[in-house]
């Protein structure tokens, strides 16, 4: 009798498709089909291939699917100085480089590098050529605290000064804190100072219900409002997360997931006022988007994210692609804010999903879809490996590996069985080489 991982093999190595060229990704085209949000996934953030593929894919979905927009796993100031240039603003950067520079916050290499720089350059060109509606780019993330309620108050400035003040006024709750927001989110957990909740809403209201007075006959454009606006839902988030560091680490995820679902749903909401429908593809780690409902972050954590929330919003428009690697190096660091280490990833533990897509093929993607037959072959629970921007392999298991299943995660699957560590556009981040034995543990 065949053993039940015996027929799961059979099955991916039938229904494996090549994935070497544009040309093998259009198949994969056609099962994203009319979808108006494609996520597409990473299992680490410092993995050469899994930003290349992605930004392939992309590509594809701007030129031949008119996607409209690119929202990625960073926080939005920086990443709306990256629109600023894609888009050809007045007094934008004249490089992908330098667009990318407010991009300092540990790990810089996240979107500081060289692939990132490739793709922000083609980006502009694409919308220089005029071929089509412009391609914007924007952060779904909610650690910029202080830059926000800055950039809300410089908005503030060039439009309406008394709005400024008192936006600077209420903002001024945090200012004890400097620029150290797990101080405040500390003090105020443990009572030592009073939220600045009401502060955060009471600006984020003001912003929302002027909008019409405010860019009325004003020098700025709805866009530049959208910015301001979306700065200000950032603080009034990132307010109620630092708090919730302190409670635990469901309540802080659960409320950083949703703020990014809530910047989708701001950007859809930007461009259905224009007259226009928004097409967005997601960067994200794949702990984000594949959908929590079908691993142990969800049914044992109680944790929510952002590809689960986007497909109970948009349940027929959302297609979820997950990236996975079985050995090779990565950047990463062994803890937060230590410097970028070129590490050697460890083989794929036995038993879990890089293993078994190891004994598949080299480099190929699955249609997880259901209904397909790879679908009823990966329903089973099974390890799957998460590296974020820390790596630790001496506790690889308990640090990096969840059961998932993942035919209930994602759409489509990428694996790469050896993946290269990604290249950073700083020299200090990533330049040394740790040497890690071959065999250096075997995890089996």
């Amino acid at each position: 009798m065949t053993r039940p991982e015996n027929m799961a093999l059979e099955i991916l190595r039938r229904e494996q498709r090549p994935l070497t060229s544009d040309a093998d990704l259009l198949p994969l085209l056609d099962a994203i089909g009319d979808a108006r949000f494609v996520l597409i996934g990473e299992g680490s953030h410092g993995t050469h291939e899994f930003y290349e593929e992605r930004a392939r894919l992309t590509r594809l979905l701007i030129e031949q699917r008119g996607f409209t927009a690119v929202a990625v796993e960073a926080d939005w100031p920086d990443a709306y100085r990256v629109n600023r240039f894609v888009r050809g603003d007045a007094g934008a950067d004249e490089s992908a480089a330098g667009a990318l520079g407010d991009f300092q916050r540990f790990p810089r290499w996240m979107w500081r590098n060289s692939v990132v720089e490739e793709f922000v350059t083609w980006l502009r060109a694409h919308n220089a050529s005029g071929r089509a509606r412009p391609v914007g780019f924007y952060g779904l993330d909610l650690y910029s605290l202080h830059r926000s309620m800055n950039a809300v108050i410089e908005y503030l400035q060039e439009v309406d000064q008394d709005a400024a003040q008192r936006a600077r006024e209420r903002y001024g709750c945090f200012e004890m804190f400097g620029e150290n927001p797990q101080a405040y989110g500390y003090a105020t957990e443990h009572g030592a100072w009073e939220p600045c909740e009401q502060e955060a809403m009471q600006q984020l209201l003001e912003l929302q219900r002027r909008e019409t007075e405010l860019t009325a006959g004003q020098q700025v454009s709805d866009d530049e409002h959208f910015f301001a606006e979306q700065n200000a839902r950032l603080a009034r988030n990132a307010e109620q997360y630092y708090r919730a560091m302190f409670r635990g680490r469901e309540s802080s995820w659960n409320i950083r997931d949703t703020h990014m679902v809530e910047t989708l749903e701001a950007l859809v909401e930007h461009a259905r006022g224009r007259g226009e429908e928004a097409r967005v593809v997601v960067w994200a780690h794949n702990s984000h988007l594949g959908d929590a409902r079908a691993s142990a972050m969800g049914w044992q954590r109680g944790e929510v994210n952002l590809g689960q929330l986007t497909r109970e919003r948009w349940p027929e428009s959302t297609f979820i692609i997950g990236q996975t690697t079985y050995d090779g190096q990565v950047l990463a660091a062994h803890d937060w804010d230590e410097p970028g280490l070129v590490m050697n990833v460890r083989p794929g533990l036995h038993g879990s999903l890089e293993a078994l897509l190891h004994e598949v093929g080299e480099r190929f993607w699955l249609d997880l879809r259901a209904g397909a037959p790879v679908a009823g072959a990966l329903t089973q629970e099974q390890l799957q490996r998460f590296i974020g921007v820390i790596y630790r392999p001496a506790t690889e298991r308990w640090s990096h590996y969840v059961e998932t299943t993942p035919a209930g995660q994602y759409d489509a699957l990428l694996h790469i069985n050896r993946t290269r560590a990604l290249r950073p556009l700083d020299a200090d981040a990533g330049d040394a080489q740790e040497e890690v034995p071959d065999l250096y543990p075997t995890g089996q």
